[in-house]
């Protein structure tokens, strides 16, 4: 498919005070957010089967079906509800949901609201990372300014739907990223991961069913809910369709966030919006989805296509929509090293596999980049990853294990150059 550049979630960055509520609603927002309490958009069911209907699927990393997710929800439960966002973006690679709580935070609020009155829920977590301090300040006056205009609160504009939305702001740690972490940093416990079943739909923030959705899924909804599922369906590839903030980082001459409908192909990319590689310099690899994503070399690159389905067939995955663009001169097992370093650091520790295995991995990387390699070094990198994968609570270890597995496989080469210039033991 061509590459479709699209303006919906981006539309109103570039916009002077665009983070200000008369601004939004200038441009007609909230509009769609009071309709749909007033049932002017169709019953809380009509609405979950809209969502799931248009295909939406989450922009966190997992990629589920968002209107699926909220059917989970238990029918007709006494217990509250919660919805709870993510934004603890925190993947290295990924930027836009930063983009989002800085430049549009109303669009995320009202994302909320709809999102709430759909699933049922009357209180809202948004959790932000402590590092987004901009965006903290802006998505706190934005729900500070929609509870002023009578849009939060009791009995909203007469309608008997109550909401009260509040912000959650994260230390700082990659684990709570992870959903169940998220709502362990909430109740202020320790940020484990819980084991799964029960799932956070059927038992979540306070042991009570509750919906945890991505910034970038929940600010999808008032444009869904406005326009409909089929026009949301419309775009990019069928089988995996919308729109999605890509983010581009690494050896390119425009990096950025891009919004383009799925289904584009990936040098498109690189050559077109994102100015070709910098300094003229080879591709190397690309990172498509984020840094838990396998490696891509450039005949993969040229060859795949933005949506799940082709990108699986590739043996990687979409991800957070970070694309990391690596030039000939990057060193893989510098770039591999770093990576682990960064995994071993924000392991929490709960699963042996994770806390033990990590920085074994980085002990051995260490070695190889510091001219104490040994022939068996890579088998046993690739020993240690089958041992670590699939094995903890949560999928950090599995993220972790994806990029050094593909990157060893398909760079052994430099690997093993690493040795040959090893300095032999004992040698002076």
């Amino acid at each position: 498919m061509a590459l479709k550049m699209q303006s919906i979630l981006s539309a109103r960055f570039d916009k002077e005070n665009s983070y200000h509520i008369d601004t939004y609603r200038a441009d007609g927002g909230y509009e769609t957010y009071l309709e749909t309490i007033k049932g002017e958009k169709g019953t809380p069911e009509e609405l979950v089967a809209l969502v799931k209907e248009s295909g939406l699927k989450g922009r966190g990393g997992a990629g589920f079906s968002t209107g699926m997710k909220w059917s989970f929800l238990p029918k007709g439960t006494d217990k509250p509800i919660y919805l709870c966002v993510n934004g603890d973006e925190s993947e290295p690679g990924t930027f836009k949901d930063r983009q989002i709580v800085e430049f549009d935070p109303h669009q995320l609020v009202e994302g909320v609201g709809i999102t709430c009155y759909a699933i049922g829920a009357h209180t809202a977590y948004i959790y932000l990372r402590c590092e987004f301090a901009l965006g903290i300040r802006r998505v706190k006056d934005a729900i500070r300014q929609a509870y002023e205009a009578g849009f939060f609160g009791k009995d909203i504009q007469g309608t008997g739907f109550d909401l009260d939305v509040h912000v959650h702001i994260g230390g700082g740690a990659y684990i709570c990223g992870e959903e169940t972490s998220l709502l362990n940093s909430i109740e202020g416990v320790r940020p484990y991961p819980r084991n799964k079943p029960p799932f956070p739909a059927v038992e979540g923030l306070f042991g009570d069913p509750t919906i945890i959705n991505n910034v970038e899924t929940i600010a999808n909804i008032p444009h869904i809910v406005k326009n409909g599922a089929e026009w949301y369906s419309g775009f990019g590839h069928p089988e995996d369709p919308g729109v999605r903030l890509w983010c581009v980082s690494g050896h390119v001459n425009n990096p950025g966030v891009f919004e383009i409908e799925t289904g584009f192909s990936l040098q498109e990319l690189i050559d077109g919006p994102c100015g070709g590689m910098k300094n003229g310099k080879k591709l190397k690899a690309v990172i498509p989805g984020g840094s838990s994503s396998k490696v891509l070399m450039p005949d993969e690159v040229a060859q795949v296509t933005m949506d799940t389905p082709t990108i699986r067939g590739f043996d990687s995955s979409l991800g957070s929509a970070g694309i990391i663009v690596l030039d000939e001169d990057t060193d893989m097992v510098e770039a591999v090293r770093n990576l682990m370093k960064f995994y071993a650091h924000e392991s929490c520790g709960q699963c042996t596999p994770c806390r033990e295995g990590t920085p074994w991995i980085v002990k051995i990387l260490n070695r190889l980049c510091t001219g104490k390699g040994r022939q068996e070094d890579m088998d046993l990198l690739l020993d240690l990853a089958s041992n670590i994968e699939g094995r903890t609570v949560c999928a950090l270890a599995d993220g972790a294990c994806w990029p050094l597995t593909s990157i060893v496989k398909k760079f052994r080469h430099e690997f093993e150059a690493k040795v040959a210039a090893a300095t032999p033991v004992g040698a002076s």
